[in-house]
């Protein structure tokens, strides 16, 4: 009897064995089928992502008064890149196999699921609208970065607008030079309009209620949880917000002998959209500038380079040094360029460049490690493990997060020290320094996450018209960072439309407000748990067990989940509690400064 149940038994595991074989040589067919069909995907992408890369490179590094010739060219790339991307035969594919999901590998699954993405900007079923689109786009760009500003009737450089509004207390010039640095968006206003309803008309064929809606789901969250998150962004940080602006009324008005204002005048702060505060505050010993102005532009771009292999990675490429725009175009040059920093990935392999023009100064300091932040990423992902398509961050935000956090981390103390740029041991106010750094942080999340995010959600969830474009603008400005025009600003104007990001990276600006949450997640983990450094006063400098950690997360690119990628890194899920403790401290000190002042913001912020 014994030996019968054996025997059955024996006949029972043979059979499940058997069908376990069977049902693996069936995935394996199917997955050898998708394999083929991603190979060539793949392949194809690369060779039009670098077209059209080079396009765009060239379009806004070269730029001629009315030489369209680059757009053109652009044009022919980016509509091939669109074609491809958004073919019926590449949707048809993508979704015949994700059907089978279960029966494929989740890097598979993954790529198909990002392909369909991809095509949800460019699908073919749109007609001509994702053509028109194109060629609208690079008709801004063109229109935005070869415009001429002036000032008092003369050119003036968008540097030079941004070093009076930085330094100047003349308020006559920075009146100027504030009014001088919007005169561009009433050329970008019908451009806007047209990319507004062709952006959305391109997104619609594959399901998508809009623009902002697409962008969203890259995160896997749709619009309204997007918006949830980021308002709760502004929740966080708005007594602290509070506290600042306050401080800033009282301390701008008794440095220009005026009245203190109910709201913060625009022209008083010292960037053009009142993003970043921190040249309000001076750091005795901490003031580099001498320093960099000393050994040049050169240097900071290589000295840059050289804190990254002190993490133990590579050398950039020749082609980096190359190929790259990295220095102010000459006034006599013929052409201009755009003045935005930004990083490249040309061909998703070893083509990286960086769009830039690095002057000697603090700001450019701290621009060249975030940008190289970038670059590094790009490096680091571009691996054999990491197919074309997902050579991206793990979220558009990661990207943001390493590049901001080494800009951060640039301007710490003990890092300065360790390479000359102040003396060692120098006496500093460390509540200033914190100061400085909430100016940028801190006052960024209620721009970010507040103006521009819900600007862009009424441009294309809620279809805001054109004839109140510039009055939204103005009422998100004032509802969330407390700053008023100098003179009303009507509808004449699209001061909305001077922001890059809104013409060229549009409906993504909250990418900056969740890089800021994390790079502070991140920071706090490796100035814990690796360096054993006060949060505050960290080196990276030279740290291999940084660099191995920063290898580690940056490496899988796209491949991962963000949320478990995260998860797994540094133990936690995205919270905004360690950016929050970081400038604890400073609450305390402004709420001294501030006894007896006037707060004109709410103690809550106001959500319509």
């Amino acid at each position: 009897m014994r030996n019968l149940m054996m025997i059955t038994l024996l006949g029972l595991l043979g059979l499940t064995a058997c069908k376990t074989e069977k049902k693996e040589a069936d995935n394996s067919a199917l997955q050898n089928e998708v394999q083929a069909y991603l190979d060539s995907y793949n392949a194809e992408y690369q060779k039009l992502v670098t077209a059209s890369s080079e396009g765009q490179w060239t379009m806004q590094t070269h730029i001629v008064k009315d030489d369209t010739m680059a757009s053109h060219l652009a044009a022919i790339a980016d509509e091939a890149y669109a074609k491809f991307t958004g073919s019926k035969t590449n949707i048809e594919t993508a979704q015949k196999y994700l059907k089978d999901e279960a029966k494929l590998t989740p890097l598979q699954v993954k790529q198909l699921e990002y392909i369909l993405y991809l095509a949800g900007n460019n699908p073919e079923t749109a007609g001509d609208v994702v053509k028109k689109r194109i060629d609208a786009t690079n008709k801004q760009v063109e229109a935005l970065y070869g415009f001429t500003y002036t000032m008092n009737k003369k050119p003036i450089s968008p540097n030079a607008i941004d070093e009076i509004l930085r330094t100047s207390v003349n308020m006559k010039e920075r009146e100027a030079a504030w009014v001088a640095s919007k005169e561009v968006g009433a050329t970008l206003k019908d451009g806007l309009a047209e990319l507004q309803q062709l952006r959305n008309s391109s997104v619609t064929p594959l399901g998508y209620k809009d623009y902002f809606a697409y962008m969203a789901s890259e995160y896997n969250m749709t619009s309204e949880e997007m918006i949830e998150l980021t308002r709760s962004f502004i929740s966080d940080v708005w007594p602290l917000y509070r506290e600042l602006h306050t401080w800033a009324r009282y301390e701008l008005a008794k440095k220009y002998n005026q009245p203190v204002p109910e709201y913060l005048p625009a022209e008083w702060l010292p960037n053009r959209w009142g993003q970043d505060w921190t040249a309000l505050v001076n750091v005795e010993g901490l003031d580099i500038d001498p320093a960099l102005k000393a050994n040049g532009p050169e240097w900071i771009v290589k000295q840059g380079e050289a804190f990254w292999m002190s993490l133990g990675f590579d050398a950039l490429p020749a082609s980096f040094y190359e190929k790259s725009s990295l220095y102010p175009v000459s006034a006599d040059a013929g052409y201009s360029k755009n003045n935005h920093a930004s990083a490249w990935h040309i061909d998703l392999d070893n083509d990286v460049r960086s769009l830039m023009s690095v002057e000697a100064n603090t700001e450019w300091w701290s621009t060249v490690l975030h940008e190289l932040g970038h670059i590094y990423y790009y490096m680091s992902y571009s691996n054999p493990d990491v197919p074309m398509v997902l050579r991206t961050g793990a979220n558009r935000g990661y990207h943001e997060a390493f590049g901001t956090m080494i800009g951060l981390a640039s301007l710490q103390k003990p890092l300065l020290e360790s390479k000359g740029l102040i003396k060692p041991g120098v006496e500093t106010n460390d509540t200033l320094k914190l100061l400085s750094e909430a100016l940028d942080y801190i006052v960024h999340i209620p721009w970010g996450s507040g103006v521009m995010t819900e600007f862009e959600y009424a441009l294309y969830a809620q279809n805001l018209p054109k004839d109140q474009y510039n009055a939204k603008w103005w009422e998100l400005v004032k509802q969330y960072q407390g700053i008023v025009p100098l003179s009303p600003r009507g509808e004449a104007y699209c001061d909305a439309a001077t922001k890059t990001h809104i013409n060229d990276d549009p409906a993504s600006y909250y990418d900056y407000s969740i890089s800021n949450v994390l790079l502070f997640q991140f920071h706090d983990y490796i100035a814990k748990n690796i360096l054993h450094q006060d949060p505050h006063a960290t080196n990276y400098w030279g740290s291999k067990e940084t660099g191995d950690f920063l290898r580690k997360v940056m490496t899988p690119g796209a491949t991962v989940d963000w949320r478990e990628h995260l998860k797994a890194s540094i133990g936690s899920d995205m919270s905004a509690k360690p950016m929050l403790d970081y400038f604890m401290p400073l609450m305390d000190y402004l709420k001294k400064q501030n006894a007896g002042r006037t707060y004109t913001l709410p103690e809550k912020p106001v959500f319509n």
